[in-house]
């Protein structure tokens, strides 16, 4: 399972907004330094305000800002809105795909999976990120 360019981008646009928050709005070229692309960029946050994690401001001061505080949106929050539901099986979500789902002893183990990953991604909030160091470059380790 890989998260996909759409989930990364999504998480490095709400990171940006996270960590602008309070400066009003950002403009997409300003968010964009976050190494996603402008034309991209518009779709994700497009996806970001329908699910009610970013708003968007008219005019010529307007942009995009974030719609609550980042220790109010989990890292699952996000990965939803650019991902949906992570699953790592059909069947732990949708029993009738497979006839052996209910006594499946496959299907209990992708369940867990599944509940562990999301649980993790539940416990992390959006300001936790902006709490931790970038790691540092060779040069400067002892």
């Amino acid at each position: 399972m890989k998260l996909s360019t759409r989930g990364k981008y999504g998480l490095y646009a709400m990171y940006y907004l996270a960590k602008h928050q309070g400066e009003g709005p950002q403009t997409l070229q300003s968010i964009s330094t976050m190494g996603v692309p402008k034309q991209y960029l518009e779709q994700l946050l497009g996806n970001l305000r329908r699910t009610g994690l970013v708003s968007t401001v008219r005019g010529a001061q307007g942009g995009y800002q974030m719609a609550k505080p980042a220790d109010q949106i989990t890292l699952l929050d996000i990965v939803d809105a650019m991902e949906g539901p992570i699953e790592l099986s059909e069947c732990t979500s949708q029993e009738h795909v497979c006839d052996r789902s209910c006594n499946c002893p496959v299907r209990w183990v992708w369940q867990q999976v599944t509940d562990s990953i999301n649980g993790e991604l539940q416990k992390i909030k959006l300001s936790d990120m902006l709490q931790k160091q970038p790691c540092e470059s060779e040069e400067e380790k002892p």
